[in-house]
């Protein structure tokens, strides 16, 4: 039976705070120079040694869009110019023939993720060029889960054909908002109809799951306004939902700088609506899986979920966490054994550092003990919202409760408020807590007192 979450609208106003959103621990403002090639290159080697090596999951960064939107706040670069994917495409088969021999051949990739950007920028030659050079590469699993993030303005039928027939079985479509008003003023206008048309695509295809982006908070929104956007989302029934919450950032993000800053919805107004969307997709049969996502009862999130696998990794939520993650491509993140590493996110140092046969790794961490210790509390709050406190100490020989004693002291407030109960078994969090999750993260994140990164706000 579905449990419906307690939405107290005063809790959150108490607790709305900015912070992490925890893709990853430590987090990426924690990556440092000190991480290179060569160091990415020893923790290969470290997992490659393991009794039972892990799967791999390849992350493959697509930066081109030849429009802009004006809250996008992803590494991209605008271009209509669609002759420079032909030159990226060199440059991702040179950092694969780089990376992919490091790997023991015998280590299956079970997940391919396109993102972006916007993947299909590329043509269909151009895709069809890509999963040639995955399949050269990598020893690709039978039932491999490939997903890749979609534009529906950007995306024939014929190249949804051609995706399914290459393998991809898992499609996201950017969706926003389908109030015209708002699209006009996030420069993004996509019709219901035609997203409509794309979803029915797929399909008719068996794309095995469909994901749909939406974001609130976006200019001109209102709870009228987008109960007509859910509205038509419901009817559509996509089978994962990310529901963001826009961060305006201008000073980070040069194209939010279009956005008029007096258009945007007010925090009472983005409460109401975010209540307006908890309400509405949990009556529709969606489950909420924690932090901005939705699924329906059946998906295999939910399953992960119930079963105690989910995880968290820099594509949100995971059915695929126990995997090594490899990123690929300008601005990409992978996570080898016990480290992370990026590459580049300028595309001239990216250039620069493929074409003279080095990887373009320029940052990163490995994690110490402590920092593999505090990502696991934080994994199992984030995505099951309970601790089993017992089996860490056994794991970690810890005794919590002197170990966590100034953590525990922190969450005391939150105790006394309802959002979760602490015994010397387990921290659950309660229903009314879940929206909350990132508050009750932050307490075990041993950096947080000394990072200066400004952060979107938890609610």
């Amino acid at each position: 039976m579905t449990q419906f979450l307690d939405f107290d609208q005063d809790l959150i106003k108490k607790y709305d705070k900015s912070g992490p959103r925890y893709t990853s621990y430590p987090t990426a403002p924690q990556f440092t120079t000190d991480y290179t090639a060569e160091t990415l290159k020893n923790c290969i080697q470290r997992s490659n040694t393991e009794m039972i090596p892990s799967p791999l999951s390849l992350y493959i960064h697509i930066p081109y869009c030849d429009t802009i939107c004006y809250y996008c706040a992803c590494n991209k670069i605008i271009t209509k110019d669609h002759t420079v994917s032909n030159e990226y495409l060199d440059l991702l088969e040179a950092e694969m023939r780089m990376l992919a021999p490091l790997f023991d051949p015998d280590r299956e990739l079970e997940q391919l993720h396109l993102g972006g950007g916007t993947p299909t920028f590329l043509n269909n030659d151009e895709l069809m060029r890509l999963m040639r050079m995955i399949e050269e590469n990598f020893n690709i699993a039978k039932k491999c889960e490939m997903s890749i993030e979609i534009d529906p303005r950007k995306v024939t039928s014929e190249t949804l054909e051609l995706l399914t027939n290459i393998g991809f079985n898992r499609i996201s479509l950017g969706v926003q908002d389908f109030d015209q008003k708002v699209q006009l003023a996030v420069n993004r206008l996509q019709s219901f109809e035609l997203v409509q048309e794309r979803l029915n695509t797929a399909r008719a295809l068996n794309v095995k799951s469909i994901n749909m982006d939406l974001i609130y908070g976006l200019p001109f929104q209102s709870v009228k306004t987008f109960e007509q956007t859910l509205d038509k989302v419901i009817q559509l029934k996509p089978d994962r939902l990310s529901i963001f919450n826009y961060a305006h950032l201008p000073e980070r993000f040069k194209p939010q700088r279009r956005i008029n800053e007096t258009d945007l919805p007010s925090s009472a107004e983005k409460l109401k609506i975010l209540k307006l969307t908890m309400d509405m997709l949990q009556h529709a049969g969606y489950v909420y899986i924690g932090m901005d996502h939705f699924a329906l009862e059946g998906d295999s999130m939910v399953k992960a979920q119930q079963e105690g696998t989910l995880q968290r990794n820099f594509q949100g939520y995971s059915t695929h966490g126990h995997t090594d993650l490899i990123g690929l491509g300008v601005s990409s993140i992978g996570s080898i054994f016990d480290s992370y590493s990026q590459n580049s996110s300028s595309m001239d140092q990216y250039r620069e550092l493929v074409n003279s046969g080095q990887l373009p790794v320029v940052r990163g961490l490995v994690m110490t003990p402590e920092d593999r210790l505090r990502k696991q509390i934080i994994n199992q709050l984030i995505c099951h919202f309970y601790l089993d406190i017992p089996q860490l100490e056994k794991q970690w020989d810890i005794q919590f409760e002197q170990y966590f004693k100034s953590e525990i002291k922190q969450l005391d407030e939150m105790v006394k408020d309802g959002l979760l109960s602490i015994d010397s078994n387990s921290i659950q969090v309660a229903l009314r807590g879940r929206l909350l999750i990132r508050n009750v993260c932050m307490v075990f994140d041993s950096y947080l007192k000394d990072n200066v990164v400004k952060f979107s706000k938890v609610i």
